[in-house]
């Protein structure tokens, strides 16, 4: 499979003229982009946003399908179990790479049954403030979780802005006390309104909310800076070295969907992402660092979250039904 970088699809490499891709050989039948959380959130606005693009240059209808329930689960096992021929393909977050540890049980095997085949990018999870706390840096919030009766911090439950915050709390000696949430508006409003100090949340969420004023960024967990958010230190550079924990987005396939298959879907995509209106609104509105690293690359960063978060969630005894 040849490899997919951002560098061929900046130099248009990828970017044939859509009327040719359509008369190449490509299975018949409506394909099914599947984003396993409600409308509205970064899944379904990044699914909405290549559906034209894969329409036009498939020259078939494409879907977006909403199938939201079980952190995301319900709506991984309905493509994992899909037939093999191109025609039901999942895009998920870093939900994806935790879910077989944190639940129970799931009914398909992450690493089985869903093979990744296009890392879209990612993007830090930040730890922000009511701008009424005195919290200012990230070692004033740890003086304070040091304290007793530490300090509590709302988080959307089965997240990595939610792990990472009970791994930084051990590392750190500190007591941050999760309070979990289902949905982000109940979260973010007990936030601003005062109710909890702090919250933890990726970047594209909570971005608004710091432009306006009404969150204080604290710290941002990439290992570097993200562009958008140059004046917030970094987890890292806050006195945990090396501490990384971003978030991601990616394409997943059936397992075993053939390789032509598998070629054609990543080839048309990373040239639909790669097109500058498209590549704006991802970066500045969603605030993603791109990858656009194929099958086997994102295979192996795959991997990597999966053994990485797997060990955080044994230790601290995180699983649950």
């Amino acid at each position: 499979m040849p490899r997919l970088t951002r560098r061929s699809v900046l130099l248009g490499t990828l970017a044939a003229p859509a009327v040719v891709h359509a008369q190449t050989n490509w299975p018949s039948g409506i394909i099914t982009l599947v984003a396993p959380a409600p409308a509205g959130g970064s899944l379904d606005i990044i699914a909405r946003l290549v559906q034209p693009g894969l329409q036009q240059r498939l020259g078939t209808t494409v879907i977006v399908e909403n199938r939201s329930g079980g952190a995301t689960s319900l709506g991984a096992a309905y493509v994992a179990k899909a037939a093999r021929d191109g025609t039901k393909w999942l895009i998920n977050a870093d939900p994806q790479a935790l879910n077989h540890s944190l639940l129970a049980s799931i009914p398909y095997d992450t690493e089985r049954d869903l093979d990744p085949i296009l890392l879209l990018g990612t993007s830090p999870n930040v730890l922000a403030a009511n701008p009424n706390t005195p919290y200012k840096t990230l070692n004033d919030v740890l003086t304070a979780a040091r304290q007793p009766q530490g300090v509590n911090l709302a988080v959307l439950t089965d997240t990595l802005a939610h792990i990472s915050m009970v791994l930084l709390s051990k590392l750190a000696q500190a007591k941050l006390s999760p309070i979990t949430y289902r949905g982000a508006p109940q979260a973010l409003n007990d936030v601003i309104g005062g109710h909890v100090p702090l919250v933890s949340g990726s970047a594209s969420l909570l971005a608004p909310y710091l432009q306006e004023g009404q969150l204080r960024a604290i710290a941002q967990t990439g290992l570097e800076r993200l562009p958008a958010l140059a004046n917030v230190p970094t987890v890292s550079e806050s006195g945990f070295s090396g501490f990384s924990a971003p978030s991601f987005w990616g394409f997943y396939a059936p397992s075993n969907t053939p390789a032509r298959i598998v070629e054609r879907f990543v080839a048309e995509l990373t040239a639909i992402i790669g097109e500058p209106e498209i590549r704006t609104k991802l970066t500045n509105s969603l605030l993603l660092d791109l990858r656009l690293d194929g099958p086997s690359e994102f295979r192996k960063f795959f991997t990597e979250q999966v053994v990485k978060w797997a060990q955080v969630i044994r230790d601290n005894n995180l699983q649950h039904d």
